[in-house]
C-alpha cells in the first residue's frame, strides 16, 4: 500500500513538473511540542516571537525559552 501511494506522488510530482527528489527529500519533524513559551532569533535580536513546538519546526539558531525557565538553541542542520 505504501508503495503504491508514494508511486502516486512521483507520478503527480511529474505531471505538475515537480522534482520528485525534492518531494521525497523533505525533512520530517517529530510530532512533539515543548512547552516553548516564546522564541528569540539574532535575526530579531530580543524580540520575544511566537514560540514553535520544537526545534524543527524553528528557524536555525533561534533559541526556543520554555516555560521552566531553561532553554534550547536550535542549532542549523
Amino acid at each position: 500500500m505504501a508503495v503504491k501511494a508514494l508511486l502516486l506522488v512521483l507520478y503527480g510530482a511529474i505531471l505538475l513538473s515537480m522534482n520528485p527528489v525534492d518531494i521525497i527529500s523533505a525533512k520530517a519533524c517529530p510530532l512533539y511540542c515543548l512547552q516553548v513559551e516564546y522564541m528569540t532569533c539574532p535575526s530579531s535580536g530580543e524580540n520575544k516571537l511566537n514560540p514553535k513546538c520544537n526545534c524543527c519546526l524553528a528557524p536555525k539558531n533561534c533559541t526556543l525559552h520554555l516555560a521552566d525557565g531553561t532553554s534550547v538553541y536550535c542549532k542549523g542542520n
